[in-house]
């Protein structure tokens, strides 16, 4: 399941957008800008040209001239940042872009956006909250579902997604995951 999208940004356009990154800090004296990679290899944000970049609400495109790793993390160099003073006017800006420049995925694959704010229900058909996010662990990703005023219980529980042993039916069209789980657990 690839990861190439963690949460929509907020506003009224807010689903036709997903965050891959942010730009943290500048890097360098010559405008480059260390970013905070959310897609899965990290690498994977260098494979977009075109970086919408929101800062304060506002948005700007940027064409990424160069990118590379850099330590343990990324660096990024943006058409028109060319001064430490520039890197640091986008330091803390989110890294967005239109859903329709996401690659096609094959049936059984989701990006996390699209599980996000899903209903999850057990196979009995207790409702135990929605998918509030996603993360990894290394031997899988973890399903954070939230109990709210439609569920059992306000309990958060954190649920593996294995489909076909845990996640056993994935509805987008019904905003719904059918999992094999306890209720209790």
């Amino acid at each position: 399941m690839p990861n190439d999208a963690m949460t929509a940004p907020p506003g009224s356009d807010r689903d036709d957008y997903v965050v891959l990154g942010k730009l943290t800090s500048p890097h360098g004296v010559k405008g480059w800008l260390k970013v905070y990679s959310y897609t899965s290899p990290m690498e994977g944000i260098l494979d977009y040209a075109e970086w919408v970049v929101q800062q304060r609400g506002e948005r700007t495109t940027h064409r990424l001239t160069q990118g590379r790793r850099q330590g343990k993390g990324l660096v990024a160099s943006l058409d028109g940042v060319n001064s430490r003073e520039q890197a640091e006017q986008l330091a803390g800006a989110e890294i967005l872009l239109p859903k329709r420049a996401l690659p096609a995925l094959e049936a059984g694959d989701y990006y996390w956006y699209q599980l996000e704010g899903l209903r999850v229900v057990t196979l009995s058909g207790v409702d135990l909250g929605h998918v509030n996010y996603l993360f990894e662990t290394g031997a899988n990703d973890v399903l954070v579902v939230q109990g709210d005023e439609r569920s059992v219980d306000d309990r958060e529980r954190l649920l593996p997604f294995l489909p076909e042993q845990v996640v056993r039916d994935t509805d987008l069209a019904a905003g719904r995951l059918t999992v094999d789980w306890d209720p209790e657990f």
